[in-house]
């Protein structure tokens, strides 16, 4: 398989950027989430009006949660799926007219008001009801069956996102509605059952090859399962019921559970690569995210919402996908897997933007909110500038 897939990647003689899915969708992903950052703070600040349905914060809050984290689930998924069922991945003008209709969605939601919100929907939708189609196609050709559950997460983050629509369409607020919620509790559950595989493996091939004999708890063993099964409950609940006591105790538990789950990794021992301790301290905010959430609903006056959401939002996705983006980015372009000073520096960066956003919802009169806005810019902007020159340049690795 690796060497069919790398034949082909060779054979294209286009833009590099299409030889491979994570190529165009990370380095899409970043400058969106650059631009959407800077657009946001000039609609806060009154600069700027955009022509769209959604009130401001509606759409800052989707064009992160639908518009950034759907290309980097489609980068991720073109570039496993090949792996995962043994097929050639996609490539090409195929790649570009997809990658296409995810840059589509971006703009039409901008000047939505001026459209019927039916065509707005189907435009953003078509992207990851293509995706899907193509994911599923993949599975079946390859009698994936195991890895089902990730097609099932990508339908119902795509149904998440049509409520989102709705919501939009029929006058309500669409940020603090269900498809808003459930298209979060969709991607912390992404990151549970992806994240849960990735991170001891990644973190189990690395102590070994450095001859620690240590060794982090096999991924999905009964424990494992368990958890998941409680997160897929707790989520469930918090998508259609946030609020209650009942709810915040039970996000309070699963936070406890996967903080469990995660010391079983053993991430402490993996300081000395960034590569590595970086997947720990983005899957740490999973439940740091539920602690917060929930301790949110039980004491409401103490921690607004919004900000603890944002452990979530910014936390988990941001630092997830990041450490996602840059790991694969230097394995497919034949890069040593070590992570750099101007890595780091962009991990430390988005540690830092969470870190003021949540300062921002205790303390709402200090700047908070302008540092998170620049330190989230800063990492984003500078994986373009680092990597950027990696994804659209550089010819993939033979291996």
């Amino acid at each position: 398989m690796a060497t069919g897939t790398a034949a082909r990647m060779r054979a294209w003689t286009g833009p590099a950027i299409l030889s491979f899915g994570f190529r165009p969708f990370f380095l899409g992903g970043a400058i969106w989430a650059v631009v959407a950052m800077i657009l946001w703070v000039l609609m806060l600040s009154g600069q700027l009006v955009l022509p769209t349905r959604f009130d401001p914060v509606s759409w800052h809050a989707h064009e992160f949660l639908f518009g950034y984290l759907g290309a980097i689930l489609a980068g991720f998924l073109l570039t496993a799926v090949p792996n995962w069922t043994g097929r050639l991945p996609v490539i090409g003008w195929r790649l570009g007219a997809l990658a296409s209709v995810w840059l589509a969605g971006r703009a039409v939601i901008m000047v939505s008001s001026g459209l019927p919100w039916g065509v707005t929907a189907g435009i953003d939708l078509a992207f990851p009801i293509l995706l899907g189609i193509v994911i599923l196609r993949e599975i079946v050709a390859g009698r994936n069956w195991r890895n089902l559950v990730v097609l099932i997460l990508l339908a119902v983050f795509a149904l998440a996102n049509a409520l989102f629509h709705l919501d939009a369409a029929l006058g309500r607020n669409p940020a603090q509605g269900i498809g808003l919620r459930l298209g979060l509790a969709t991607a912390m559950m992404m990151i549970a059952v992806i994240g849960g595989r990735v991170v001891p493996s990644f973190t189990r091939n690395w102590l070994a090859s450095n001859g620690d004999a240590a060794r982090p708890a096999p991924p999905m063993q009964r424990f494992d399962k368990g958890v998941l099964l409680f997160t897929v409950l707790v989520l469930a609940l918090w998508a259609v019921r946030p609020f209650g006591a009942a709810t915040g105790l039970l996000l309070l538990a699963m936070g406890l559970a996967h903080l469990g789950r995660l010391a079983r990794w053993l991430g402490w021992r993996t300081g000395a690569e960034p590569l590595v301790w970086v997947l720990h301290v983005g899957y740490a905010f999973l439940p740091l995210g539920a602690l917060a959430i929930g301790a949110a609903e039980l004491w409401p006056d103490a921690l607004a919402p919004a900000a603890a959401q944002h452990l979530w939002m910014a936390g988990a996705i941001g630092l997830m996908t990041l450490a996602v983006a840059t790991r694969a980015t230097l394995g497919h372009s034949g890069q040593k897997l070590h992570a750099g000073p101007g890595t780091v520096a962009l991990y430390v960066l988005v540690i830092a933007s969470v870190a003021a956003r949540l300062a921002g919802g205790l303390w709402p009169d200090l700047p908070f909110l302008e540092l998170a806005a620049i330190c989230w810019i800063a990492a984003f902007g500078g994986f373009a500038v680092l990597y950027g020159p990696l994804l659209s340049q550089t010819k993939p690795a033979k291996g």
